[in-house]
């Protein structure tokens, strides 16, 4: 199926990871795999799981606020624990946990209000569930997991069919129940395509939302690539979206204070945008339901930045290529506008290199004030450098500025070698 055309033009949405685990601060599920906590403290942590304050409506509203076309939430994660009413049943906040009741339907119905995106995440793997650790697939150099692989002689296939047929079960009523735009897979690691029969489980997804996106974590029937934590220097090929934590942290742990500052969450937004990714921001809920106001502030802020740059973030692709332009930049549409986007204040001129257009006119976007441009040097097929004046200090945003190049024409560069 082709990319649906909402996804590479939402160039933001908010990655939501909430569950049992934010009762203790703990890591998500990896916290007693790793031996961070025993498996018994990590159980325990659904005795305390409330989710008292949980308000998706104000969720949204501040998804919708901040310019966030589309989100996603933790259905469940690799410690099994469904957030929805399950009839295919391990483990569920709805019997489970003191908070008794369903958290998925709201989340969908408050998005679809707003005209946002539902994306769900479903981990493949499931560390908690009998039937998981019954066949093995260990990475070189990798330890089985009693929580996730069979000792070697002892692997159990009509368990490993039990579970699969549990997965499919779950996925089943996720699709069936919230029809969602987007599933984020993940836990794809742990077996080999064919262990987890990912061509029957894309047959089953697609019967139920032929226009679903999948991300790569479905192996080979994946539309797009998620690169994690990092910007790439290379843009993935096709659709993409960079996956990022507001501090070192997917869930809610109070210990982390180490948070990206907002200009450092521009950086990495507009990094992304400018070689045609989208960013998947995450945050993490207290085990009530609220956001922390640490992460409400930082990503208030990017909203505002994106509030004050619309026409450099929506409607826009990959910009120009590393070398025409010190910083990142996006191209409209119609690729006759290119933004350039500047982390620093320009001391005299801003360079822009390689341009075979004619240049219109300059200005700085969200202000309107025109700068003056030209062109030095230039022979043969080989275009001169455009420099464009400095934005006076007025003109200058807290945390990127954006100056938008009107072209004569579509965009043309020079890509070559330069005059023997």
């Amino acid at each position: 199926m082709p990319m649906q055309p909402w996804f590479p033009d939402a160039k933001l949405g908010v990655f939501i990871h909430y569950g049992v685990y934010a009762v203790g601060g703990a890591a998500e599920s990896w916290s007693f795999y790793t031996g961070e906590m025993t498996h018994e403290q990590y159980m325990k942590q659904l005795e305390g799981f409330t989710a008292s304050k949980y308000d998706p409506d104000a969720w949204a509203a501040l998804f919708a606020r901040i310019g966030a076309r589309y989100a996603v939430l933790t259905t469940k994660h690799h410690d099994g624990v469904a957030l929805w009413d399950t009839g295919h049943r391990s483990l569920d906040v709805v019997r489970d946990t003191p908070a008794g009741r369903d958290l998925v339907t709201g989340f969908v119905d408050a998005l679809r209000e707003r005209g946002l995106k539902v994306g769900l995440y479903y981990s493949h793997s499931d560390w908690n569930h009998p039937d998981y650790p019954s066949i093995r697939h260990v990475r070189p150099g990798e330890a089985p997991s009693p929580y996730s692989h069979a000792e070697r002689g002892k692997e159990d296939p009509a368990a490993w069919e039990r579970y699969l047929a549990y997965r499919d079960g779950q996925v089943g009523e996720l699709m069936d129940r919230f029809r969602p735009d987007l599933l984020w897979f993940d836990g794809e690691w742990e077996r080999t395509e064919e262990q987890w029969r990912m061509d029957e489980l894309a047959e089953l997804i697609l019967a139920g939302n032929p226009d679903a996106v999948l991300n790569a974590r479905m192996l080979s029937h994946g539309d797009y690539a998620t690169p994690e934590q990092g910007t790439p220097l290379q843009a993935p090929q096709g659709p993409w979206e960079l996956c990022l934590t507001i501090n070192d942290s997917w869930s809610y742990r109070p210990q982390d204070g180490d948070f990206k500052s907002v200009r450092q969450l521009v950086r990495y937004f507009t990094e992304t945008i400018g070689m045609g990714g989208n960013l998947l921001l995450g945050a993490g809920p207290r085990e009530d339901g609220t956001i922390p106001e640490e992460q409400i502030e930082r990503l208030e802020g990017l909203g505002a930045w994106i509030g004050r740059h619309t026409d450099a973030v929506y409607g826009t692709v990959a910009g120009l290529p590393a070398g025409h332009h010190y910083g990142p930049s996006t191209l409209s549409a119609d690729r006759r506008t290119l933004y350039l986007i500047c982390f620093d204040a320009p001391r005299d001129n801003v360079s822009l290199r390689g341009l075979r257009n004619e240049v219109k006119r300059v200005t700085v976007l969200g202000t309107g004030t025109e700068l003056g441009h030209h062109v030095t040097g230039g022979l043969d097929a080989v275009p001169g450098v455009t420099w464009i004046d400095a934005p006076a200090a007025a003109d200058l945003d807290e945390y990127a500025t954006v100056l938008a190049v009107e072209l004569e024409g579509e965009l043309d560069l020079y890509r070559g070698t330069g005059r023997d």
